[in-house]
């Protein structure tokens, strides 16, 4: 499996989404920005972390980074390894006395933990592939890196009009246009719909 390795890049609030926020993942070694819809509960257990806010009492995360570290274990990275059906599914790494056990999870318990330990944070090659975008401000940087990102879906410019890979370069900047402008709920339309096409194929 091919992984890349991701920063956290913040945090926002989406009212659309329910009172839901969005933590926006980017590339260590490239451009790709990776947007994530977690919970309020979760993005705060993040926020207060990279703040540098110790709560009176440790949180469901804290408790769960001594754990791990009062049984001798560490964590060795997180990985994002899953889309499916427009749900994000991650895996712990931790290693004990020498082996290494994965540990399914939800994306955001799986940060808010990294955070916590220092953990590098990787997601699938294939998951980039299907939800990063490339912000317009470095679309040009981009195309110095295009050799190192295999079967990039076609460009617009690429694409002979009206066909289906001219329609796909459409919607994917679309998307992107609604992740830079914060409108989640649009975002996942024009996710889905991406999808219905790409599952025709």
């Amino acid at each position: 499996m091919n992984k890349v390795q991701v920063e956290i890049l913040g945090l926002s609030s989406t009212p659309s989404a329910g009172g839901a926020y969005a933590i926006l993942l980017k590339e260590v070694y490239g451009v790709r920005r990776l947007p994530i819809i977690i919970g309020a509960f979760e993005a705060q257990a993040i926020a207060l972390e990279i703040e540098g806010i110790k709560p009176p009492r440790p949180l469901t995360h804290d408790l769960l980074k001594n754990i791990i570290d009062n049984l001798g274990a560490a964590v060795q990275e997180i990985l994002i390894d899953e889309l499916r059906d427009n749900t994000f599914f991650a895996k712990i790494v931790l290693e004990v006395s020498s082996l290494t056990n994965d540990v399914d999870s939800r994306p955001s318990d799986a940060i808010a933990l990294a955070v916590r330990t220092q953990s590098p944070i990787f997601v699938n090659e294939e998951v980039m592939k299907a939800a990063a975008f490339i912000p317009s401000g470095e679309e040009e940087a981009s195309e110095n890196l295009e050799e190192n990102l295999p079967d990039e879906e076609p460009t617009e410019r690429q694409a002979p009009s009206g066909s289906k890979e001219s329609k796909l370069a459409s919607l994917q900047n679309q998307l992107r246009e609604a992740l830079e402008k914060e409108d989640y709920e649009r975002a996942a339309r024009i996710r889905d719909e991406i999808k219905k096409m790409t599952d025709q194929n």
